[in-house]
């Protein structure tokens, strides 16, 4: 009989209750919901649950400038008035705004995937989740597209201490540019994003082009995609590109973002997938029996976000969940038909 994976699940419930303001697509809520719906379909019985860490500002510091870190730690809603060049400098105002608890908000994401990256590397677990992670937007000294912190960029330099190469791999709808940039010259860590380009769409990077300079040269792929990419196409061109980047680059860890907003009738998106063939790329992946942090990003439908995480997390736990969810705390947003598959989701 084959060995399951051991699977490490890492979540705080305090990350779900910030608000990014009351027109802002972004809904930490997201998180409380996917993990109601792990708990009702009784998931956490089958993988190792952990509250993470509240990543210190050295630790954020690893990536991000410490004026940037001290900035964060410091501004808040009452006091922003106060620091308008500061604002503008550190790219924060609309997309990025300031609310209450941003600090702890980072601090608490952040430590969800470095906890996850040091599991993996002391070989106490084979999969690691941490669905609030995945802001794979900010930069070393900035916020960008709703990203304050780049967990991913922290997680794979965490990685890369015990990992002569890792693999970070992206299905979010928009490009992953704070992970390409940090890793740009690189050969150590190769970026793969699959992601809408063109019509200025956010955030205008990714062209099929740009493929890492200097010793990263080659070890960044784009595969830019337009409105309305289908599963059948979607899936085709994933597990025809990353069946042979894995074949070829050899990585020791792969770091997989799976970003929900690439889902049929996100808020912002505009592909057309339903949950089962996003978790397609999921299940592909976890086949190649290499360590793997798995991690969210966007989706900004929040139901559909829940639906898809539930059911990758079942994926992870070769668990097959039954279409009807069971009773949670937060059931009322299921309906009206209270299912995991959404009927229809992929014919816009």
């Amino acid at each position: 009989m084959l060995e399951k994976d051991r699977i490490s699940y890492f979540y705080d419930g305090d990350v779900g209750n910030v608000y990014f303001g009351p027109n802002h697509p972004m809904k930490p809520h997201r998180l409380c919901m996917t993990h109601h719906l792990v708990l009702s379909y009784d998931l956490h019985k089958k993988m190792e649950i952990y509250r993470p860490h509240k990543a210190y500002p050295t630790e954020l510091a690893q990536f991000h400038s410490a004026d940037y870190v001290e900035f964060l730690h410091r501004i808040t809603p009452d006091t922003q008035h106060l620091y308008a060049s500061e604002l503008t400098r550190y790219n924060l105002g609309e997309d990025c705004p300031v609310f209450d608890d941003l600090f702890e908000f980072c601090q608490i994401y952040a430590g969800g995937t470095l906890d996850a990256a040091r599991r993996l590397n002391h070989k106490t677990c084979d999969i690691a989740i941490n669905w609030a992670g995945g802001l794979h937007h900010a930069k070393k000294c900035e916020a960008s597209g709703f990203c304050y912190i780049n967990d991913l960029v922290l997680g794979i330099l965490e990685l890369l201490k015990y990992h002569a190469r890792v693999l970070y791999i992206d299905i979010d709808v928009h490009h992953g540019d704070g992970v390409e940039e940090a890793f740009y010259f690189t050969d150590r860590v190769m970026t793969v994003s699959f992601h809408k380009y063109g019509d200025m769409f956010f955030p205008g990077t990714g062209d099929i082009k740009d493929i890492g300079d200097r010793e990263g040269r080659y070890y960044a792929i784009n595969i830019p995609l337009k409105d309305g990419i289908d599963d059948s196409s979607f899936t085709r061109l994933f597990k025809t590109i990353i069946a042979k980047v894995v074949e070829t680059y050899l990585p020791g860890a792969i770091v997989l973002q799976c970003g929900a907003d690439s889902l049929a009738r996100d808020r912002l998106g505009c592909f057309n997938l339903s949950i089962e063939g996003h978790a397609e790329c999921v299940k592909f992946v976890k086949k190649f029996k290499i360590p793997l942090l798995v991690t969210g990003g966007g989706g900004y439908t929040k139901e559909n976000v829940a639906r898809c995480w539930a059911v990758e997390t079942g994926v992870l736990l070769d668990t097959e969940l039954p279409n009807e969810i069971p009773d949670n705390e937060y059931i009322e947003y299921f309906g009206p038909d209270y299912t995991l598959k959404v009927p229809n989701l992929n014919m816009v």
